[in-house]
């Protein structure tokens, strides 16, 4: 079912509405060969279209109207950031079909209803001149839904590979319970406000004073609430970062019942008792973390390696052709329409023709 959800959700995003203004893109050119196998302009743009329309909807706000020219990187832009993106998973989706049989994954005639009905539903919910300058054809669509169901199978077959085995050792969480004496307040407009120097003395001072009385209480956090404090719980490792690395590393010495000293940071002063050397719940909830981060690398690493492999061409006189720059896609909602996920386009500029 999940398979089927992806499928049919693309094709929702992909309804594309309200476009004017032709492109230069000649669908049937080669964009990209990897090994024997084509990628044609139309497919290429199709995904790419897909992906901008994610970008454009969910990071606009932050990035602005200009955000594919903005940089996403040291002498990188958005657009080039995510062309090469797009690129990549294209290449790594052929790769994935070429290598279908050696995992014995094929799609089930079920599967395969599913894809045809959805293009089948993208097809009618689209006019004829909005589909061409996505180059949102039944066939590109088919191609697309194709390989991105077969992504999905291939990564769950390669990722049926990994070592499941994790010990308690190599996931072991420790628990802690802490207070925190902190270096700001909050003033009567509701801001946080920064203490003064013999302020923050004043602090350390309490700090100071709970830890010595931590030590000897029982009841770690029963004490803290005599003292008017509280007490928070927290599960850590060696590697944990948070709520302060100065006082992981403290807690991390420490034996079950111990306390720390005051630690000093940037916020204010922490003291912590080292509640348990092993909790269950947190350790069984790495080793999930543990195993997902295994899948996920062997997944990459399998697909790298053949990406690596590979005799790749990317033609890029067809492949620059695809800019973001000269037409707006993005998601809209819209119960009135076919699909309440759509996509709208907007040409805003005409990028004109080219020639190979």
């Amino acid at each position: 079912m999940k398979r089927k959800i992806l499928v049919l959700a693309m094709a929702g995003m992909m309804a594309v509405t309200s476009l004017t203004g032709c492109g230069s893109l000649k669908e049937d050119d080669v964009a990209v060969t990897v090994n024997d196998k084509e990628i044609t302009a139309g497919v290429a743009n199709f995904y790419a279209r897909y992906v901008q329309a994610q970008y454009e909807t969910y990071y606009s706000a932050y990035l602005g109207d200009d955000m594919w020219n903005s940089e996403a990187s040291e002498g990188k832009t958005y657009e080039e950031s995510v062309k090469d993106s797009v690129l990549k998973e294209l290449e790594t989706m052929v790769l994935l079909e070429e290598h279908m049989d050696e995992y014995e994954v094929s799609l089930s005639d079920e599967e395969k209803e599913v894809i045809d009905k959805s293009v089948k539903e993208f097809d009618e919910a689209n006019a004829l001149d909005d589909k061409e300058l996505v180059s949102g054809s039944k066939e590109t669509v088919k191609r697309i839904m194709t390989l991105m169901a077969i992504q999905q199978k291939m990564k769950d077959a390669i990722q049926a590979g990994v070592d499941t085995e994790v010990s308690d050792e190599e996931a072991a969480q420790k628990s802690m319970q802490y207070v925190l004496f902190s270096y700001t307040s909050t003033d009567e407009n509701g801001e946080s406000v920064d203490l003064t120097d013999e302020e923050k003395a004043e602090v350390k001072n309490q700090a100071t004073a709970f830890a010595e009385g931590a030590k000897a209480a029982e009841d770690f956090s029963a004490y803290a609430t005599e003292q008017g404090a509280e007490a928070k719980t927290a599960t850590f490792d060696a590697e944990s970062t948070s709520p302060s690395e100065d006082l992981i590393k403290a807690a991390d010495a420490l034996e079950e019942g111990g306390v720390t000293d005051v630690i000093e940071t940037d916020t204010g002063c922490y003291v912590a008792k080292v509640t348990s050397l092993l909790d269950r719940e947190a350790t069984d909830s790495k080793k999930q973390t543990i195993i997902s981060e295994r899948e996920q690398q062997l997944y990459t690493d399998t697909c790298d390696e053949w990406l690596d492999k590979a005799e790749i061409k990317v033609h890029e006189s067809v492949w620059k052709k695809i800019d973001f720059s000269d037409m707006s896609v993005t998601i809209r909602q819209d119960d009135s329409e076919p699909y309440a996920d759509t996509v709208q386009t907007d040409d805003v500029a005409d990028s004109g023709s080219e020639s190979e």
